[in-house]
């Protein structure tokens, strides 16, 4: 059994329509590889009496019906899926590409990052960006997506007080995780960079342009190049 793995699935009762298995805990690629085999599994079966799932770190919320199931079945439910894993279809995990002006406008919190971790902004930069970061989970807002394998070198609090104005495509960095808000709302991470692109389009044929279980890369681009960057995404 992989560390944090839990030996039997854990099962909890959330509100009346929903029922979150836990698999284990922590950030774990084992993990959350369960949570997607299982999510796919659920899925491919289009049980009449489950309206959604949704898939985080550790955890699967299985939303239902109760006219149609009782949490007892639902969860006898589940624990049977659990034994046909194998048949799970998920699709194979791409790396995706990000273009990152790092610093001065586009990341304020750059300094204080660096600061807290007793180095240079152009370290934080550095490695920010060697990483491969896994996408374990979606959610907050449209396509903001939640990746594990921050370097500890670089780890830093959540703000004290959260910006009300946080704009889309800014990359931040809270405790051990990093990320992009894909829509401009109100946000606590420390603000280190921002993309160009455009992370959440609802016009599009695929709005987001990764799901979970896909690879993150970041690449660091000059700021004289943002602009034109974004036009690009724009065509």
């Amino acid at each position: 059994m992989a560390p944090g793995f839990y030996p039997a699935t854990r099962f909890r009762i959330s509100g009346d329509r929903a029922v979150l298995a836990v698999y284990g805990e922590g950030v774990n690629p084992a993990i959350n590889e369960r949570v997607r085999r299982m999510a796919a599994l659920v899925n491919t079966l289009h049980h009449p009496a489950i309206e959604a799932v949704v898939p985080s770190y550790a955890t699967l919320a299985v939303h239902y019906n109760p006219l149609e199931i009782d949490c007892a079945g639902l969860i006898e439910f589940l624990l049977h899926l659990e034994q046909r894993l194998e048949e799970a279809v998920i699709s194979e995990a791409v790396i995706v590409e990000i273009p990152v002006c790092y610093g001065g406008e586009f990341g304020p919190d750059l300094a204080f990052v660096a600061a807290h971790n007793g180095i240079d902004p152009e370290e934080v930069i550095r490695l920010h960006s060697a990483a491969a970061y896994r996408i374990y989970a979606i959610g907050f807002a449209p396509g903001f997506c939640y990746l594990g394998g921050l370097d500890s070198r670089i780890h830093a609090p959540r703000l004290a007080t959260p910006r009300l104005r946080v704009a889309a495509g800014s990359v931040g960095i809270a405790g051990s995780q990093t990320g992009v808000y894909p829509l401009t709302s109100p946000g606590g991470w420390q603000l280190i960079g921002r993309t160009p692109l455009c992370l959440f389009d609802p016009q599009r044929p695929r709005p987001i342009p990764y799901q979970a279980g896909d690879t993150i890369r970041f690449r660091p681009v000059p700021a004289e190049a943002f602009a034109r960057l974004e036009q690009d995404t724009k065509r």
